[in-house]
Parts: C-alpha cells; structure tokens; sequence
C-alpha cells in the first residue's frame, strides 16, 4: 500500500431517491443568497425535469436563483463568459449546475474565471488555481462523466478546437446531488455514451500509475456494476434497479479517478472531442480497446483482475491470455450498446492525428499512463482506431 496519499472528494454526497428535494436547504446552509443556476436549454424547458425540481426545492427554502441556460456540449469558452457575465450583472454569489459533465464543466468554468482571472486557457494544468471558487453545489442527471464529484474542469476553446483540463481540489463542488429517477427519461444514445463514460473511468484508474488499494476498490466495484446494468439501462431506461447501479458506478469510478487520475483514452478522446465536437464518452468507448491493448504490456496483471472484474472465466489461462480477455470484454461491452467501432463516425480525418497526438501527450490525463508513449505511437493509435471495422 502506499505510505502517501491524499483523497478528494466533495464534503456532502447525496444519493437516492428524491434526493432532489435537499437542495434547498442545503443552500440554505451553505448561506446562499442568490446563486446562478447552469444548465441548459432542454433540461430547463422539461415539465417537472431537474430544473424545475431544483427550483421548486430553492423556491420552498426561500432562496433567490437566476438562470443561465447556455450550456452547449463540450462547453466553450464562450459559454463560461457568457454565464460569467450573468452571475455579475445579476449580483449573484454561488453556483448551482444541473445536468451532466457539460453543466457541471461550464459551471467550474464559470466559477474559475470568476476568481482566478478571465483567460481560463493559462490555467490549464494541475492545481494553478490559486483562489477559491464562489460556492458550488451539483444536482447530476446523468450517468456519465462524474464531473459532479471531481476536480476535473474541461473546457473548449472554439477557436483552436483543443479540449483542455483544469485540475485543481478547488474545483470540487461543496455538494453533490445523484437522484436515480432524474435519468428514467435519458435517451438510449446518451445512456450508452454517458455509461461507457463511467466504464472507462473505472478502467483507467485501475492501471493508472497514481492508483491506490482505496481507488483499486472503488473500480473493481464500479466495473461490476457497469457489467450489471448498463446494458441494461441502454435497453430499457425506465428500469430503475439499473439506473441506480449505473449511479452508484459513476460515482465509485468518479472517486477513484479523482484520485488516481486517468490515461491515453481520455487524453486522446479529449482531443477528438474538441476537434470535431463530439459527445465525449463516444470518443472515449471507440478509443478504449485500442488504448489498453497497447497498455496491455505495462501491467499484464492488472488487466488480468480486470477480465475476471467483467465475468470472464480466466481459470487455467496464462496472465497474459488473461489478460486480453479484458481487451474483449471492453470491445464486446462498447458493440453491445452500439458505440461505432471507427472514428470515422463522428468526422475524424487522418491528417489532423499528428497535431492531436502532440496535444494529447500534453493532456493533463497522459502523465498517469501505464505505459509511455512517442507522438509517433499515439497517431497510430488514432489511425487503429480510424481503420477499425
């Protein structure tokens, strides 16, 4: 076990549910007076959605909000000056995000560039924040990104099309909020994506070289989860027993790669996200396979615990044969709840590999891979995952 390590995550998890229905008071306690509210278009035009039973929650607490719902996915930087701008003109003195890792990324933003200064893309890194963020809480609606338990903050600049991090303990909402009946009406793509997301995240951890015997729990648990339930979830959203293991599983590999970060398949998928602005566990489950069975090498005895993590038999066989069953097991579990094998699906185009590459070792993700690699790998890695049939 390590001798050193620390542990983050927000002070107060709430989980269940109706769980919705503490906001209020919880805002309440925090001595909120008027926060801004960060979500987007759709949820805030759902008929009793999320937006409405947040509100309805600070309305009966007898707190003031405001709005701003502009949200985009893969948020801008133009998005977290936009909200910026409402949360002053509106005297506001707090942050609440509804929604998934768009939400809750565009509202860290907003919060970043509030305290921190106005240029987000300086900041870029691991722990550059020297300020504190106004107060945050997150009410979550999917099972997804975890973002509303992390340190993570992942922004867009529009103009270079390049997805970058900021990782700071700051960043880590005061409050978090998993109400399993907010993701009954999620649509099947989303789940799919959104659950591949929390799949992967409790894979990287698991052979990431920050990973402690506390992370390596919290995958191994939220892996079985994900083998339990999120083709389910994918087939029938309305089944709640699914819906809520997929919650308990994004918030287990939410914590653990809070702490023991990630590797190549989100530096990698960060890149393609920001280039062609697609939907991040998209990018993240297409990359998967390709990425660990490249990692395979570095750490043969992990991936092996992993196979026998997502129910395949391994008895009798080497580590290694063992071991690529766990790469099967990630490319069965992705077919089955129909992510496109190629990136060609979402736009990829070969003559950008290089740049991406180049940028995706610069991700604040690659420095916790298991197995280092050259720019020269990395673009073949994209090319794999181009050819793919």
């Amino acid at each position: 076990m390590k001798e050193n390590f620390d542990f983050l995550m927000p002070s107060v998890n709430f989980f269940g549910k109706g769980v919705i229905k503490k906001i209020g008071d919880r805002a309440k306690m925090l001595n909120m007076k008027k926060p801004l509210i960060v979500t987007d278009k759709f949820l805030r035009g759902m008929d009793n959605g999320p937006v409405a039973q947040t509100l309805d929650s600070l309305d009966a607490a007898g707190v003031s909000y405001v709005i701003f719902d502009g949200v985009e996915p893969n948020p801008k930087i133009r998005n977290i000056q936009a909200a910026k701008q409402v949360y002053l003109d509106n005297d506001c003195d707090s942050i609440i995000t509804v929604g998934g890792g768009s939400s809750h990324d565009c509202g860290k933003g907003t919060g970043i560039i509030l305290t921190n200064g106005d240029d987000i893309t300086k900041l870029a890194g691991i722990e550059t924040l020297e300020n504190p963020l106004p107060p945050l809480m997150a009410v979550n609606t999917t099972a997804g990104t975890a973002s509303e338990l992390t340190r993570h903050c992942v922004i867009t600049n529009e103009k270079t099309k390049l997805k970058f991090v900021v990782v700071s303990w700051r960043n880590i909402p005061l409050v978090s909020f998993n109400d399993p009946m907010l993701e009954l009406d999620v649509p099947a793509a989303m789940t799919a994506a959104t659950g591949m997301d929390t799949f992967v995240q409790s894979i990287e951890p698991y052979v990431s070289t920050n990973r402690n015997e506390i992370t390596d729990g919290q995958c191994i648990e939220a892996i079985k989860l994900c083998e339990e339930s999120l083709r389910e979830a994918v087939a029938n959203g309305h089944n709640l027993e699914a819906r809520t293991k997929m919650v308990e599983a994004e918030m287990l590999g939410g914590m653990a790669f809070n702490n023991a970060d990630l590797g190549y398949v989100h530096a990698m998928a960060h890149q393609l996200g920001g280039q062609y602005d697609a939907p991040h566990g998209v990018c993240c489950a297409m990359l998967l396979p390709i990425v660990e069975e490249y990692n395979l090498v570095a750490c043969p005895e992990r991936f092996a615990e992993l196979a026998k993590a997502m129910g395949e038999n391994t008895d009798g066989l080497s580590t290694r044969d063992a071991a690529e069953l766990a790469i099967k097991a990630m490319r069965q579990m992705a077919d089955d709840v129909h992510i496109p094998r190629s990136i060609k699906a979402i736009g990829a185009k070969p003559e950008d590999f290089e740049l991406m590459a180049e940028n995706a070792l610069k991700d604040g993700n690659a420095f916790s891979n298991p197995r280092k690699g050259t720019k020269e790998e990395i673009v073949q890695l994209f090319q794999k995952a181009y050819d793919m049939k």
